[in-house]
């Protein structure tokens, strides 16, 4: 394998997990609510899959778990700012400290374990083919799970009679409610869904990118992939494009960091969140506002009657 296709084979492994997350965040989203706890989400994906993995000696456990671990803590946030109302950036910023803290706890029997590498799935003939081979057809599961999930989520949001609710209800959740529409049931579906998807890009971490545990492993991962639905302007055909530019971003700063370019290594660590932030401002210097956003996202559903 020459140095370009590891490098392009990086790339798609450091793109994926923000691809999950970032399709997760960007379906709650559409349904209107916010939830800046993808962080702590992830980072409970990524112990509780762990923990999981090592304990019964199984990856399949442990994805299961790193999902369920998601999308309990998603229930959490539900709770809160569904049933109570409560502010949902205030809830989702507590959430992100809850499961930070929380995952710390949880995989500190577990630092210095590690696991197997999963193994990729190969296609006699085509996976030999160069360049193309490995990089199309030499993937492990979960990158095509998340290429798949792309298409599933688009085609939900555009052609199915409940995605189209579900963006109703986003745009405009009072007219929603007086049309009869579970806004209330929709909402709570969309974000336990945004929490699998978190907790099943914490295990990728965990178990395929790292094969270990450590605290804090996910650095920044989660803010990303909610900077990534604000990029892809809530359409998840762009959400691929902008998680594998910055996922892009991650590989090639550490390539550069190994070339010792001359540049402080603290800068050159910085290079994917400056990215984030330069893509996010280049957007809004273009647009002048959040292009696509729902016109009820962030805003607490109080019915009337």
């Amino acid at each position: 394998m020459t140095t370009f296709e590891a490098i392009l084979l990086t790339i798609v492994t450091a793109s994926t997990p923000l691809l999950i997350a970032a399709l997760g965040e960007l379906v709650t989203e559409r349904s209107g609510v916010l939830n800046l706890g993808v962080e702590g989400m992830m980072a409970m994906g990524a112990a509780c899959s762990f923990a999981a993995a090592v304990t019964f000696d199984s990856t399949l456990l442990g994805v299961g778990a790193g999902i369920l671990a998601g999308a309990l803590m998603s229930a959490l946030f539900a709770l809160v700012v569904l049933g109570f109302a409560a502010n949902q950036v205030g809830s989702g910023l507590a959430l992100t400290i809850l499961g930070l803290g929380l995952s710390g706890l949880i995989g500190a029997p577990f630092v210095g374990a590690r696991r197997d590498p999963v193994a990729p799935i190969s296609i006699p003939g085509l996976s030999d083919l160069p360049i193309v081979g490995r990089l199309f057809f030499g993937q492990d599961l979960f990158v095509y799970v998340s290429i798949a999930l792309t298409v599933a989520v688009a085609y939900y949001l555009t052609k199915t009679r409940s995605g189209l609710t579900l963006r109703s209800i986003g745009e405009n959740h009072a007219s929603a409610h007086a049309l009869g529409l579970p806004v209330w049931r929709m909402r709570f579906l969309a974000i336990l869904f945004g929490g699998a998807c978190s907790g099943l890009a914490g295990a990728y971490l965990s178990l395929v990118y790292t094969r270990f545990w450590s605290p804090n492993m996910t650095a920044g991962r989660g803010w990303i992939a909610l900077a990534l639905v604000v990029f892809a302007a809530w359409r998840p055909g762009w959400a691929l494009i902008g998680a594998y530019i910055f996922g892009a971003a991650t590989v090639l700063q550490l390539h550069a960091q190994a070339a010792q370019f001359g540049v402080p290594s603290q800068l050159l660590s910085a290079v994917p969140y400056l990215a984030t932030i330069l893509a996010l401002l280049l957007l809004s210097l273009r647009h002048g506002r959040a292009v696509g956003a729902p016109g009820s996202l962030g805003a607490p559903f109080v019915p009337d009657r």
